[in-house]
């Protein structure tokens, strides 16, 4: 969930932080905010009402929405802009897909104040994607987080995910309030929540201390959001340029395709066939796949198939290859070559680190086109951590030894 700064709003997850990339490169991370397409002045703003259970005679409930409004509409009224510019390209897209899983199709504004419809959004917490997945309920929900891809940032199959998940939510407590909050906190700590405060009301958890602040917000901040969202100009934002709805052709790919290439096949840029595939995180299709379903620009799918058929195979992937040298081990070769151990790992299809003979031939991502993203850097980090406490831990253990020894000597010296 985006952390919008309002009082006591909990900070334990977070919006996108959008790294910048090296001059000359392009970060995928920011793929999706550089190719903002400004819709036409007849674009308007979504149509339908939201589907919100009445609150306005609860004062709990009106003092919350009327908050969240204000923060909306007042405080970050610039970034609500964007979020609200954005929805254009998404909304129609994942109300299709809301509304084949019956789910109210205004649950989509969800997506809203979850990321503000940006498959790139990364919270502190690591969840990812429109729809803030962290990566066990993802997997749960069948959406695959490897080295080569992410689904949480796939707008369909995390939308798919996510209309799974509330109608579980749904069926569990039986209210969109509830099963909103449980989206947000979990399902445990709301069922732990509605026996503790002997309720099955979500506003009345909100004057106990069962739910923390965040949840507590959730869903004031999706009922402000909808009603925004319906009737923008009503709440003062003026002239909002839409995006453009997404708009593509599938192409099935079989064996891996750098996205160079595939640009090149169909007439467009790198930066598109990322934006139109937030979900893949590498240089190209996922070699691990035989077959990969690639979207491209709309209207392009015959000068592609053409392209791709007249470009050698030798020519659609880049590898590069490091031979081994005595004495080399995994962590060595990523030292040395830039690049991290899990990627060689992956790359050369081991399981484990193990023994490397003299002469064998490794594969590496190509330096021009690799780039960390925010789990590779995560990662690293987290080793490093690792690393620095087991040499503490080390440390600690040879002093208490040294000092044992010491006394052990003393006291034998005084014998």
């Amino acid at each position: 969930m985006l952390a919008f700064c309002a009082p006591g709003y909990a900070a334990d997850t977070g919006q996108a932080d959008i790294q910048p990339a090296a001059p000359g490169k392009t970060n995928p991370d920011i793929a999706a905010e550089t190719l903002i397409i400004k819709a036409e002045p007849d674009v308007k703003a979504p149509a339908s009402g939201p589907a919100i259970a009445p609150y306005k005679s609860n004062p709990i409930a009106v003092k919350a929405v009327d908050h969240s409004i204000y923060l909306f509409s007042d405080r970050i009224k610039e970034r609500f802009s964007l979020y609200l510019s954005r929805s254009g390209k998404y909304l129609e897209l994942m109300k299709e897909i809301l509304k084949s899983k019956n789910i109210p199709e205004d649950i989509v504004f969800l997506s809203l104040v979850e990321s503000g419809f940006n498959p790139y959004a990364y919270s502190v917490a690591r969840a990812v994607g429109p729809w803030q997945f962290i990566s066990s309920t993802a997997r749960r929900y069948g959406l695959v987080i490897d080295w080569w891809r992410d689904e949480r940032r796939d707008p369909v199959k995390s939308t798919e995910a996510a209309a799974n998940y509330l109608n579980d939510l749904y069926e569990m407590f039986g209210s969109w309030n509830l099963a909103m909050a449980a989206y947000n906190a979990g399902e445990g700590k709301i069922l732990r929540a509605l026996h503790r405060s002997k309720s099955d009301d979500y506003w009345s958890l909100l004057k106990t201390r069962h739910i923390r602040p965040e949840t507590k917000n959730y869903v004031p901040h999706f009922i402000a959001a909808s009603m925004i969202a319906v009737n923008p100009e009503e709440f003062g934002f003026k002239n909002i340029e839409y995006h453009q709805p997404l708009d593509y052709d599938e192409v099935t790919i079989t064996g891996p395709l750098d996205l160079e290439v595939a640009a090149g096949c169909a007439d467009t840029t790198v930066e598109v066939i990322r934006e139109l595939n937030p979900e893949l995180r590498r240089w190209c299709t996922p070699p691990d796949m035989p077959v990969y379903i690639l979207k491209i620009p709309a209207g392009s799918k015959e000068i592609f198939l053409k392209n791709l058929a007249d470009t050698p195979e030798e020519e659609r992937f880049t590898i590069e290859t490091y031979s081994v040298k005595k004495g080399d081990t995994i962590d060595k070769i990523a030292k040395k070559t830039g690049v991290t151990a899990r990627a060689i790992l992956v790359l050369n299809s081991m399981d484990k680190v193990k023994p490397l003979k003299p002469g064998t031939q490794i594969s590496l991502p190509p330096k021009e086109k690799f780039e960390l993203d925010r789990d590779d850097r995560f990662e690293i980090r987290k080793a490093s951590y690792k690393k620095s406490q087991k040499s503490k831990a080390v440390k600690a253990r040879n002093k208490k030894v040294l000092v044992t020894s010491l006394n052990i000597k003393k006291n034998t010296v005084s014998d």
